[in-house]
């Protein structure tokens, strides 16, 4: 991580009041990807991590029995905060947490994150995906103990060929992109498997990581 995390909290507070009216079309198609991709069911609960002005977490609550945003923003969960009452949302929550401590204990069948992990360092990131793998995701049908949630799916800057310095979708003072095939390698270490991969860019895509179990991934 390039800076600190309070001074990327600092960062995005202050962005945060007109946060929403400077994405770009890449970031609402990567968004628009994470949420089709999470497809949870009615009794899921879904852990946002990065929320941001909960845009993905808002965009789930329809679907989901629960959803729990985490940010290290107070600025941008202000805002979170003030979508979900405004929308009268009342299966969402909104609190401090971070890639790599989400002060979550609870269970969740599904994790989503959209365009937050780049900031972390390639080992980081490892250490962000063993953390949302680690997660409790309830018991399955074939098993009696906990597993990790069922599915990750994980929109962001990343790198299919390489950094283009005539466009670059990050700001290297304060981002830190992997590649495709980095951030693919940390999910089959942490126990998943990424069954689908879209491109939406060049340097930004959505990862849709399944949990894998003995004798297979699990469906």
């Amino acid at each position: 991580m390039k800076k600190t995390i309070s001074e990327h909290a600092a960062r995005f507070s202050e962005a945060a009041p007109s946060y929403d009216d400077q994405k770009g079309e890449e970031y609402e198609a990567c968004a628009g990807l994470v949420v089709r991709r999470a497809a949870p069911a009615a009794a899921d609960t879904v852990l946002d991590l990065g929320t941001g002005t909960g845009a993905i977490a808002l965009s789930l609550a329809d679907d989901a029995d629960r959803v729990v945003g985490r940010d290290i923003s107070e600025g941008m969960l202000e805002q979170a905060r003030e979508k979900a009452s405004e929308a009268g949302v009342d299966n969402v929550s909104f609190d401090y947490g971070e890639f790599r401590e989400p002060a979550y204990d609870g269970v969740a069948q599904i994790v989503t994150s959209n365009f937050a992990l780049h900031h972390l360092s390639d080992a980081e990131k490892q250490a962000a995906i063993e953390a949302m793998a680690s997660v409790d995701g309830g018991g399955t049908p074939s098993r009696n103990d906990t597993v990790g949630p069922r599915r990750i799916v994980l929109g962001d800057v990343m790198f299919f060929d390489g950094p283009d310095p005539a466009e670059p979708f990050f700001d290297p003072e304060v981002d830190d992109p992997a590649t495709v095939g980095t951030l693919v390698d940390s999910f089959t270490n942490a126990g998943y498997a990424v069954t689908r991969v879209d491109r939406v860019h060049d340097q930004v895509g959505v990862l849709t990581a399944e949990r894998v179990v003995t004798g297979g991934r699990e469906t």
